[in-house]
This record gives structure tokens, C-alpha cells and sequence, in this order.
């Protein structure tokens, strides 16, 4: 991310708010905690881009076809 990305993610957060927020966060989860939460965090995040990478797109054509179908007969009146 870049600073003017950061700056609309923050919008007009200054220091003393910012300080506020990790002070918080501190008394909530306690110091040994935020680590573990953060590393946890990143890890979920490289997973999902990584399997956002993998992942061939899905041919969902199958799919609307049998949705359609089944679509037409559930509905009491109308032939198959």
C-alpha cells in the first residue's frame, strides 16, 4: 500500500489517535497476544492471495444450465 492509499485507509487519524487504538488494543488482548493475532492474520491473507493465484476460474455454464432447469420445475404449473 501506498501513503495515499494509507491516508484514505486512516483517513485524518493522528498520532495521539493512533497511540488510542494500540493502547486498546493492548488492555484487550494483552502484549504477548497482538503478535500471535497479527501473524495470524498475515498468514490468512498470503493464503487467500495465493489461492486467489492457483485457482483456475470456475466454469459455472454446467451450473446455470442444471439452476435453470431445476428453476422451471419447481415452479407448480409449468411443463418441463
Amino acid at each position: 500500500m501506498g501513503p495515499v492509499a494509507l491516508a484514505m485507509l486512516f483517513g485524518n487519524l493522528g498520532t495521539t489517535e493512533i497511540l488510542l487504538i494500540v493502547l486498546v488494543l493492548v488492555l484487550l488482548f494483552g502484549a504477548r497476544r497482538i503478535p500471535e493475532l497479527a501473524r495470524g492474520l498475515g498468514r490468512g491473507v498470503q493464503e487467500f492471495k495465493s489461492g486467489m493465484r492457483t485457482s483456475p476460474p470456475a466454469d459455472d455454464s454446467a451450473a446455470q444450465k442444471n439452476a435453470a432447469k431445476d428453476e422451471g420445475q419447481d415452479r407448480p404449473g409449468t411443463k418441463p
